[in-house]
């Protein structure tokens, strides 16, 4: 598995992290199928041989690109409230989203993903993640008895996410505050109203 042998502050992760930042940029710039291997290596500095040998494919170094962003992505935040995780989840996907370089590598991966099938498991195994840190919310907001039993947890979740990357992706605005809040509201209101109840 790519990756599986770094260590952290290690020359393996130096390795991984020049050339995770260099496939970031050629994926914002032209998409997986302007990738090549021999030029991220130029790009990362390091050695062809190492490339090949450690990634092998175009699609393991997405995949591993993805990995790693889901390893470096914020832990879910506990507010106590269902309302202030969620607004917490919203504010988190704006600032991802409205950030110059991670909002364009979102959008050039989900593009990619609608014509790469590896891109696309990469991504909804990101997305399976994330989901899984946040979905405790819902849990401990049916808990609490903010929610009715049966509410399900990824369902919320993906409700409050879907607005803003529904506006980044089809109309190319980054998501406001106003919008992060808007979405949050929006996803707590239906959770009440049992919509994701089962």
């Amino acid at each position: 598995m790519p990756g599986a042998d770094v260590r952290p502050g290690g020359r393996a992760a130096r390795v991984r992290a020049a050339l995770l930042d260099a496939a970031a940029a050629a994926l914002v710039e032209g998409g997986p199928s302007g990738i090549d291997l021999a030029e991220l290596a130029r790009r990362a500095g390091i050695g062809k041989t190492t490339v090949y040998r450690r990634w092998g494919t175009v699609a393991a170094v997405v995949s591993d690109l993805v990995a790693d962003m889901a390893e470096t992505s914020l832990p879910r935040t506990d507010t106590g409230t269902l309302d202030g995780d969620l607004a917490a989840n919203a504010d988190l996907v704006r600032s991802t989203l409205a950030d110059p370089r991670q909002g364009r590598l979102f959008a050039a991966l989900v593009a990619a993903a609608t014509a790469d099938p590896g891109t696309a498991e990469a991504l909804r195994g990101f997305y399976d993640r994330r989901i899984a840190t946040w979905s405790p919310c819902v849990v401990d907001a049916v808990e609490r008895g903010e929610l009715p039993r049966g509410t399900d947890p990824a369902a919320v979740v993906r409700a409050v996410s879907a607005p803003m990357y529904y506006q980044l992706l089809t109309r190319g605005e980054v998501p406001t505050e106003d919008d992060a809040r808007r979405a949050a509201r929006a996803a707590a209101a239906a959770a009440r109203a049992g919509v994701f109840a089962e």
